[in-house]
């Protein structure tokens, strides 16, 4: 079963999180994040070549000589997961998109971790299912993936608007989200900009070669595992297949312009895939740009 080798790998995540922390390191983890938060250290002398916009004015006038201030990278970074556990991740040809997404946030909360950063989540469905305050810590992190892999959630539906809004109340200094979901939510673009004006917001778009590829068959049923409704598809159509695709790949455009747009990196990680290589992908990618 392909459930039980992701199961496997989630065992080995400390395995598999070194060597991705080991590609991330080969960069700089922290230069791979965008606006990581600064902090102010102390003021010296102003000597030439310092950045005069840095010159402290009131420290300045007092001492009589000019005074530049210094700030130091915060070494802490916060990553937080928002993570979507509504019906519609248990499909899935290969996997299940629900099995991939627990193994891709196993992944990014065990490199956190390793990199001695605090890390949280959120489980959303129609509604928050549970939240994970962030801390640091090798047992955190273990609570945290296991809780991703077991828990049951109550609704069915997928609000991602509300999550967004519950991570914006709730993280008041800079750090990293990374959404993971499939992306069939209602819009979300005003609370999507409003994130990516605080934080480093990537999302991680899961997908399944049946979501673009109709199968050729007859009369095919379809249902909507959020919604209960269903209805009749004509499988044997290829202009209904050509329509399917076209639909799919419009609503891939509109997320990636819309992601775009707002400054966000987008990764998506199909079913059957090696979400570890495509994280290290991703990451060689951004840290090239």
């Amino acid at each position: 079963m392909i459930e039980r080798r992701i199961f496997r790998n989630v065992r080995n995540l400390h395995l598999v999180s070194s060597k991705l922390i080991d590609s991330l390191l080969a960069g700089n983890y922290r230069s791979l994040f965008r606006g990581q938060g600064i902090e102010f250290d102390e003021v010296r002398e102003y000597v030439y070549g310092d950045d005069a916009r840095l010159i402290d004015w009131n420290v300045s006038s007092r001492l009589g000589s000019p005074f530049t201030k210094i700030y130091r990278e915060e070494r802490e970074l916060t990553l937080f997961l928002v993570i979507d556990v509504s019906a519609s991740l248990d499909a899935g040809s290969a996997e299940s998109k629900r099995a991939v997404a627990s193994y891709t946030a196993g992944l990014l909360a065990a490199s956190a971790i390793h990199n001695n950063d605090r890390v949280g989540a959120t489980l959303f469905s129609d509604r928050i299912e549970k939240w994970v305050p962030a801390r640091k810590g090798r047992r955190h992190a273990a609570r945290l993936v296991q809780d991703v892999l077991t828990f049951t959630p109550q609704g069915k539906g997928s609000d991602l608007p509300r999550a967004v809004r519950a991570v914006l109340e709730s993280m008041k200094r800079r750090g990293i989200c990374f959404i993971i979901s499939d992306f069939r939510t209602p819009v979300v673009w005003r609370e999507l900009s409003l994130l990516a004006r605080r934080h480093d917001v990537i999302a991680v778009m899961l997908t399944d070669p049946a979501d673009s590829e109709f199968p050729a068959k007859g009369l095919v049923e379809l249902a909507d595992s959020e919604s209960g409704e269903s209805l009749a598809a004509p499988g044997y159509s290829k202009g209904f297949r050509r329509a399917y695709s076209a639909y799919y790949h419009a609503l891939q455009a509109g997320w990636d312009e819309g992601f775009r747009r707002r400054g966000i990196d987008c990764l998506r990680i199909a079913t059957g895939e090696d979400a570890a290589l495509a994280l290290i992908d991703f990451f060689s990618r951004r840290r090239a740009r």
